[in-house]
């Protein structure tokens, strides 16, 4: 699906559906985990970095940039000395965490059911 066919709404399974840009970004693996902390509560870059335990900081640079062009997350520079950025959920934001944070609530609570299906699978193939 190209973005000139208004006609035709979005549909991810398509390849060039622009829309698989976005859940590409919302899903990632560092997008998902941002998403997630800023659904608590707004976070200044240090924090966030502390919060995303593993995420370098080129990493999660340019994954809030990502966010923040797709209007995901907002970046709210004040200018004082020391600088000092916050960021936090937009309105959509707060709509795609909390449907990736279902998704991460739902791994969690089924990895027992998952590592049952993944011994009997490679006991199969074994």
């Amino acid at each position: 699906m190209s973005v000139s066919s208004p006609e035709r709404r979005p549909d991810v399974r398509e390849p060039l559906c622009p829309a698989r840009i976005v859940l590409e970004h919302v899903t990632s693996r560092w997008g998902v985990l941002i998403l997630i902390a800023l659904l608590e509560r707004s976070y200044r870059f240090s924090e966030l970095r502390r919060e995303v335990d593993g995420v370098s900081e080129k990493m999660l640079t340019q994954t809030l940039r990502t966010l923040e062009r797709d209007g995901i997350v907002h970046r709210d520079a004040k200018p004082v000395i020391p600088p000092r950025v916050d960021y936090a959920l937009t309105p959509l934001g707060r709509e795609a965490a909390e449907q990736v944070s279902a998704l991460a609530l739902w791994s969690e609570r089924s990895l027992g059911a998952v590592g049952a299906a993944r011994a009997a699978y490679d006991g199969r193939t074994d």
